[in-house]
């Protein structure tokens, strides 16, 4: 098998793997190649949310496990391929000469076991960084299971590490994916966050969970993001909605990827982490699942109306957060203009607010953009749908790898 087809194989197998992201790292060139400083990564996303600027593949898609919903587990009937770590290197540092890629994003089904898989990528990444002196930025995936010391060496030589919990509950994981444990995986995630450092994984770390292929409400699936936020200080949770490429009677019926719900949860996990949102504020054990006809944002101001509407002069950056439409660079302009003179439905057109959403939600100098005997919601809910029904769809497709 030639390394073209190995690639092909390789990196079609990673692509269900959405816990790839490369910001948050500051390694600089050191009389190499490449560069990971902030000015040195393009960022490019498909439309549900994957970043497509690095290199992703598996360094093989064999596996010794028989996870139910993976592509790549041991009893299916696929070309199997694994790459030897020359391959990568010579693949990576061509591919980033040509400008195809900022940098590296590996991955691996399990050989063998745990730690045999690790020493692999962490030889890899080592030939990467010492004899071809490859600055740039390279995420790797720890392998659950694998011992404290590969863990280490694997961490000071990426610039973010990532340990997928998989499945939102531990129930989940035992009917779908026995040989994992959750323990696995958070022993990974605690150790980087005590020996977290500018050496040591300096990007942060990184999770994900597939959604739909089991029962969880997404309320469990916030609170087990928020869990693990607060208790390994993650970067990020991604959430990647359940592909059905297997067939397996514990598997669920679908016949496409529930996508606008993991569009949801992420619009969810943005609350939760940069507008001082709360679990809580937005799913109960009376609404466990987010209406998939607005977004969580807006679902939340049309059941707490009575908080609303805001007056855009007077009202705290905090709850301006709450605002539809509203975001964390508009909320910031609102404060510093006020200081200077008030504020009027036509300034925040200039400030490039979203009128069409937070024009229901309110008031500029106590006065209501459109009839305030519209202050209903009946009537916001049903403009808030229309307008998302008439969105235009924007359709993305990933750049390959062969043509142009």
């Amino acid at each position: 098998m030639n390394l073209k087809e190995k690639l092909i194989i390789l990196s079609d197998s990673a692509k269900y793997d959405a816990s790839c992201s490369s910001s948050g790292s500051t390694r600089k060139n050191n009389n190499g190649i490449g560069n990971a400083a902030y000015s040195g990564i393009c960022h490019s996303f498909a439309s549900d949310g994957r970043c497509i600027s690095l290199l992703k593949i598996l360094m093989t898609n064999c596996c010794i496990f028989d996870c139910k919903y993976c592509i790549n587990r041991k009893s299916n009937n696929i070309k199997r391929a694994i790459f030897t770590p020359e391959e990568i290197c010579d693949i990576t540092i061509n591919f980033y000469k040509r400008n195809y890629i900022e940098g590296l994003f590996l991955s691996s089904g399990i050989i063998k076991s745990p730690d045999y898989t690790m020493e692999l990528m962490i030889k890899t990444i080592s030939m990467l960084r010492n004899k071809y002196h490859f600055n740039g930025y390279i995420h790797a995936k720890a392998i659950p299971g694998a011992s404290d010391i590969l863990i280490k060496r694997l961490g000071s030589l990426v610039d973010r590490l990532s340990a997928n919990i998989e499945l939102p509950t531990d129930s989940g994981l035992k009917l779908l994916a026995p040989n994992k444990t959750t323990d696995k995986v958070t022993r990974i995630m605690s150790y980087v966050k005590e020996n977290k450092s500018k050496k040591f994984v300096p990007a942060g770390q990184s999770t994900q969970m597939i959604i739909g292929a089991t029962k969880e409400t997404d309320l469990d699936i916030m609170n087990r993001s928020s869990n693990m936020y607060q208790n390994y200080n993650l970067k990020r949770v991604f959430y990647s909605a359940y592909v059905p490429v297997n067939k397996d009677k514990l598997l669920p019926a679908l016949n496409t990827p529930p996508l606008k719900r993991e569009n949801r949860l992420y619009q969810a996990d943005w609350l939760l982490r940069y507008y001082g949102f709360k679990v809580s504020d937005i799913l109960d054990e009376n609404n466990p699942n987010f209406n998939l006809l607005i977004d969580p944002k807006a679902d939340y101001a049309l059941r707490h109306l009575n908080e609303f509407p805001k007056e855009i002069n007077t009202a705290t950056y905090l709850d301006l957060l709450k605002v539809p439409g509203i975001g964390v660079t508009s909320a910031k302009r609102i404060v510093s203009s006020r200081k200077y003179f008030k504020i009027t439905f036509k300034d925040l057109k200039k400030m490039g607010i979203v009128l069409k959403r937070a024009k229901y939600f309110i008031t500029c100098n106590n006065e209501y953009f459109i009839d305030k005997s519209l202050f209903k919601k009946e009537f916001i809910e049903k403009n808030l749908v229309l307008e998302d029904y008439y969105k235009k769809e924007t359709k993305h497709n990933q750049l390959s790898l062969f043509n142009g």
